[in-house]
């Protein structure tokens, strides 16, 4: 049924309490058939125990865990059908990567013929067939972290978890594997809950994120609604970089509303609930704005200010700005061309602008 696709996984009133402290605090969860979830926060705010509940490792306080409408509570992990691969991918060094991805398959006493075809597929899947033969400690970081995944998904389980899956390998790889790993999962189709503290790592891979903090989900939705439309302060400095500006509400409009803050008036180009005078803040991407020598047009969205430091990353370069409240505005600023026509450097005064769908009003 439809129905039973879109809430495949579902976690119901979850809380796990350690002595008092709420780890897990109340968490309601549906997971569709076939999604890539992935649960983001930084240490200690929920999200390692709340996958640990799901493997069996854990066992909740109160709520429920239900698996394609099987309730998993008092279910030994060794039982749910379901597999867990670790940031250290705990292979054994002292065998093959082909009998590393055969073993769940010999100790649930698969027949030789069976085994053998399925780790023939697993090797194939994972582009290791011609590695078969070799020892862990032969293959890079992303190979064993391969190894890891095709013997997670060996046994066919209908939900695998990830515990912060890219963490051993360094920035480059990583960025490389992220890409991998979702193919390989997408491919075989199966439902994958993961546990990681970067956000890029998050965005990249997952349908769907959940920002946890203090054992709770402050928000969740897609990648792109995380980013463009945080909820409250705290996903919105979480996930990528942000300028937050306090100030408080001077027009209410059904269509728009003008915040009224230290160094400019924003013109918001969205209605909010809120009523004059009322504290908020604005939440502003250093990608959506733009510098410029000469004042804009318009007494909205646009402020002046001094470079006090700029970084060249290549592909784009981040000002930081100072303005006249003293407050620091960084700007980012792809770099389409080779030479352009203004050169900013330290101590240049400028002026920052951006259209009204760029800035978020966020009113906690």
């Amino acid at each position: 049924m439809a129905n039973d696709n879109a809430k495949f996984l579902q976690i119901k009133d979850v809380v796990k309490d350690f002595g008092g402290y709420k780890a897990v605090n109340h968490v309601n969860l549906d997971i569709a058939k076939g999604e890539i979830f992935a649960l983001l926060g930084s240490s200690g705010c929920g999200k390692t125990t709340l996958l640990r509940m799901l493997a069996g490792f854990e066992t909740p306080t109160s709520g429920s865990i239900i698996l394609n409408g099987v309730d998993l509570s008092g279910m030994p992990p060794y039982e749910r059908p379901l597999n867990m691969m670790f940031q250290s991918y705990a292979l054994f060094p002292h065998l093959t990567v082909w009998d590393n991805i055969a073993f769940g398959l010999r100790r649930d006493g698969l027949p030789a013929d069976q085994v053998n075809s399925r780790v023939e597929a697993m090797l194939k899947l994972v582009q290791l067939a011609k590695f078969a033969k070799r020892k862990p400690h032969q293959l890079s970081g992303g190979q064993q972290q391969r190894v890891a995944l095709a013997r997670s998904l060996a046994k066919q389980p209908q939900l695998l978890l990830l515990d912060e899956p890219l963490g051993a390998l360094d920035k480059k790889l990583r960025e490389q594997t992220q890409i991998e790993l979702v193919n390989i999962i997408e491919q075989v189709g199966v439902t994958c809950v993961m546990v990681t503290h970067d956000q890029e790592e998050a965005m990249t891979m997952a349908s769907r994120i959940a920002v946890m903090s203090e054992g709770r989900f402050l928000q969740v939705g897609s990648p792109n609604e995380i980013y463009e439309t945080p909820g409250s302060k705290f996903v919105a400095d979480f996930i990528g970089n942000v300028n937050l500006m306090e100030g408080t509400v001077a027009v209410d409009e059904p269509d728009h509303v003008i915040i009224d803050c230290a160094d400019c008036k924003h013109y918001v180009g969205h209605g909010i609930t809120g009523t004059l005078g009322m504290p908020v803040s604005v939440a502003l991407r250093p990608e959506k704005i733009q510098i410029s020598a000469e004042k804009p047009d318009g007494e909205h969205n646009a402020v002046r200010g001094t470079v006090e430091e700029l970084s060249y990353f290549g592909s784009f370069t981040v000002y930081r700005l100072k303005l006249a409240s003293g407050k620091i505005l960084a700007v980012s600023q792809a770099n389409t061309e080779r030479h352009r026509e203004h050169n900013f450097t330290w101590g240049d005064a400028v002026w920052a602008h951006w259209s009204d769908a760029a800035p978020v009003v966020l009113t906690q």
